[in-house]
């Protein structure tokens, strides 16, 4: 009395019908919608100094159909390495201004930032040259996120949702 037991399953079709019959509910729950998925960009990316619009985000989460939860944090863990790689990957870097990192409210203008080899301020040097005092690593930013998106499909695959459907047909209901 008073025991509520909930199981999960990716592959319920998989379940026999004893133990099918044991849980009196089954409840299909959805891949996330592109309202939820954006939300779960939001929350993933965090505190994340980044400069991605609101619009941005609501766009992630329209081209981001098919992903589940945790597809989506993969895509946030991969768009979070990419100013990462473009700092180590950078062969030229250009003075920027930015906030002293013991005090935001002061700008310093001496940090150095990847740039372009074209780019007219563009000294040729590499990250392992420079103090890490004085890079200032780039945000992320919405081609970072693309790029994920590219980089990372999703997991769950237009059979594995047919398969959901039709066992919710025969067996649960939605949830």
């Amino acid at each position: 009395e008073g025991v509520l037991v909930l199981g999960a399953t990716n592959i319920p079709w998989g379940l026999d019908s004893a133990i099918r019959r044991r849980f009196e509910k089954r409840i299909y729950i959805p891949l996330p919608e592109a309202e939820a998925r954006t939300v779960m960009f939001k929350l993933n990316l965090g505190a994340t100094p980044n400069v991605i619009t609101e619009q941005q985000f609501i766009e992630l989460g329209k081209r981001a159909q098919g992903y589940s939860g945790a597809d989506v944090a993969i895509v946030v863990r991969d768009a979070l390495m990419q100013p990462v790689w473009k700092v180590q990957q950078a062969t030229h870097f250009k003075k920027v201004s930015g906030p002293c990192r013991d005090d935001p409210s002061r700008t310093r203008d001496d940090f150095l930032a990847p740039c372009s080899p074209g780019d007219p301020a563009a000294v040729e040097t590499n990250w392992m040259s420079i103090n890490g005092d004085d890079l200032l690593e780039p945000k992320v930013d919405m081609n970072d996120m693309l790029r994920a998106l590219v980089n990372c499909r999703p997991t769950v695959g237009e059979d594995d949702l047919r398969e959901h459907v039709k066992f919710t047909e025969d067996f649960g209901q939605e949830g």
